[in-house]
């Protein structure tokens, strides 16, 4: 006998890029940053005081909120932490969507948003994106019309990398009858002169709520750490009704306050990718792929026999992604990795090519 709730019973569940082990992977599929976090982080795992893990953690997360909210320029009352961005998504569908009601998506997407949809067991809408990856510019009426109480849009789009600027966010955000969750896990890899930042737009806009993570720019994956930035009334029954009691822990907290201590380190991080970002997708189009502008630390890149392709680069343990859905059955997203990583890539797929005939 089957004890789940019927609408569980009927989903399937987020499948995530493939964690390959061994000396020798390539491994471009999961959009990890390939550079180590700041020493900062070392210098505080050391200097840790492992006798207080006896103890909850800050159960508001305090100082860790304040550090993000100077960083920002905003008020500590206008963050939430969160357990990685996940917890941030899943945070914000159940404070604003009730089961049965809509979820507003634009497609092709982060592939959780309608997992955790079908968790809730709230209705998805999907806008379809333009041919240039952007939402069409009557997304926010088809969305009302269906009464979308939540909308997502990943920005830098994923997995096109596209950047949607803030004028198109504050349009949007007017538009819209619901709230408006702009997921800028990628944000930090946008090019400095496009002066990109949304934070501002929390103050004019009381439904815009944004989403960040440490997990990209800082290196810090493995740690679990995001947070959610928005209008106090947005924020507040996050924080003190349906945010997990004591949701992140003492050691991350303390580990990601010293990463954004050290934000130089981070940003060398992100000029790298972005030198070799830029390097990648020419040398990608120069082997016939097309490769939209991406802001993010990675690309999409589209060519017919992209499948193929995918199941050669993983035969000779290079590892990228592979989406077997309408309109990204021709692409690889391929992670921006080390110059030795990409060089590698590339010479895999110059030597596929050479096999395949083009």
């Amino acid at each position: 006998m089957s004890y789940e709730r019927s609408n569980v019973a009927r989903m399937a569940g987020y499948v995530y890029g493939e964690q390959p082990d061994g000396n020798h992977i390539v491994k471009l599929n999961t959009n990890e940053n390939p550079y180590p976090p700041s020493p900062a982080v070392a210098e505080a795992l050391a200097g840790f005081d492992v006798a207080t893990l006896r103890r909850y953690p800050p159960a508001t997360a305090d100082d860790l909120r304040g550090v993000l909210a100077g960083r920002l320029g905003i008020e500590p009352g206008n963050v939430v932490a969160t357990n990685g961005g996940d917890e941030g998504l899943r945070l914000a569908i159940t404070t604003f969507v009730d089961p049965g009601a809509t979820l507003g998506l634009a497609e092709p997407s982060y592939s959780l948003y309608p997992v955790l949809a079908a968790v809730q067991d709230c209705t998805v809408a999907k806008v379809p994106l333009d041919a240039d990856w952007k939402p069409p510019t009557d997304l926010a009426s088809r969305l009302n019309a269906v009464g979308a109480r939540l909308t997502c849009l990943v920005n830098p789009h994923a997995p096109s990398g596209v950047l949607l600027d803030g004028e198109t966010i504050a349009r949007t955000a007017t538009e819209l009858d619901g709230v408006l969750l702009v997921d800028e896990a990628y944000v930090d890899f946008a090019d400095p002169e496009r002066e990109h930042d949304l934070a501002p737009l929390i103050h004019r806009h009381d439904n815009l709520l944004l989403l960040r993570t440490l997990s990209k720019g800082y290196s810090l994956a493995g740690l679990r750490v995001g947070f959610l930035v928005g209008n106090a009334g947005l924020i507040e029954p996050i924080r003190v009704k349906t945010r997990d009691s004591y949701n992140v822990g003492t050691l991350a907290q303390s580990i990601a306050i010293a990463a954004l201590s050290d934000a130089d380190h981070a940003e060398r991080s992100w000029r790298a990718i972005r030198s070799e970002r830029a390097r990648l997708a020419d040398a990608l189009r120069a082997q016939g792929w097309v490769v939209p502008e991406s802001q993010a630390n990675f690309v999409l890149a589209r060519k017919s026999q992209a499948a193929e392709v995918y199941r050669s680069l993983r035969e000779r343990g290079v590892f990228v992604r592979y989406f077997d859905q309408p309109r990204l059955a021709d692409c690889l997203r391929i992670t921006v990795g080390t110059p030795e990583e990409n060089a590698k890539l590339l010479d895999a797929m110059d030597q596929i090519a050479d096999r395949l005939g083009n």
